[in-house]
């Protein structure tokens, strides 16, 4: 039996209040809106039962931002494409953010177990004046579990259209892509934090951003793997690879808590469920 969940949800402003409403179809729904930093900022919870994907698994995603809303999405635990001979797993987002909102969609890790066939997409339409935060980990095995990743595919899409368009195909028997030092050279996880506007961001914000991520990053274990660049006026990049997930997660949310107050003039408010 295959899985087919949708989710629709939509973020507006009433009467100073991010409020989010939702509809769904199948095991993936949002649950309670929580107000940790006042009613300016909506966090929710995104959750998917079944907590995993196999081959004919969809999990589709769409999100809209109306102006003056700010929404925060995050998840309770990693997505798994487990092992399956039964085709592509999809798991896809695509969010509208309007002029003057944000948007930060911050799940956790995408697990790629052994064999799998996984496609993890997500798309970003981002009008003039919208800002948003995002971040793709993955975790390539379970290597503390010696179980690795040596069969099997997984793709990835990042997209801003018209700004921003990054797509992968992660094939575990390329030795060369998965162990080269021009590859991923031998690590299991790969990271990416994005900040991203519907205009160009001004030099000054764009450079202290990339300030602040740097002095992290010469603080971290992972300094020697991780790098932040602004490859494109509107974009805002940091990599990290990592043989391990937990790593690479930690400096992401300093990185993230960092932008968030040099950028928003808001606290690294850690949702509380990143702490459980």
């Amino acid at each position: 039996m295959t899985w087919h969940a949708s989710l629709s949800l939509d973020y507006t402003l009433e009467s100073e209040r991010s409020v989010a409403r939702y509809t769904h179809k199948g095991p993936l729904r949002i649950l309670q809106s929580l107000y940790p930093e006042g009613d300016a900022v909506c966090h929710n919870v995104l959750v998917h039962p079944p907590s995993g994907l196999v081959g004919g698994d969809t999990l589709d995603m769409t999100v809209t931002v109306a102006s003056g809303a700010h929404g925060l999405v995050t998840t309770p635990g990693a997505t798994r494409f487990y092992r399956s001979d039964a085709g592509l797993a999809t798991q896809q987002v695509h969010a509208r953010v309007a002029a003057d909102a944000r948007l930060e969609w911050l799940p956790l890790e995408a697990i790629a177990y052994n064999g799998c066939d996984g496609l993890n997409r997500a798309v970003f339409d981002l009008a003039p004046g919208a800002e948003m935060m995002t971040w793709d980990i993955t975790a390539l095995g379970l290597p503390a579990a010696d179980l690795p990743f040596a069969q099997g595919m997984f793709r990835q899409h990042l997209e801003i259209p018209g700004v921003w368009l990054e797509r992968g195909t992660i094939n575990a028997t390329d030795t060369r892509l998965m162990n080269s030092p021009l590859g991923l050279a031998g690590q299991r996880c790969m990271a990416t934090l994005v900040f991203a506007a519907g205009s160009a961001i001004a030099s000054e914000r764009s450079d202290r951003a990339l300030a602040c991520a740097r002095e992290l990053l010469e603080a971290s274990e992972l300094r020697l793997t991780a790098g932040a660049t602004s490859p494109h006026k509107q974009v805002i990049v940091l990599r990290v690879l990592s043989p391990v997930t937990e790593p690479a997660m930690q400096l992401l949310r300093q990185v993230w808590a960092s932008w968030r107050h040099e950028m928003w003039a808001l606290p690294g408010k850690v949702p509380r469920l990143w702490n459980m």
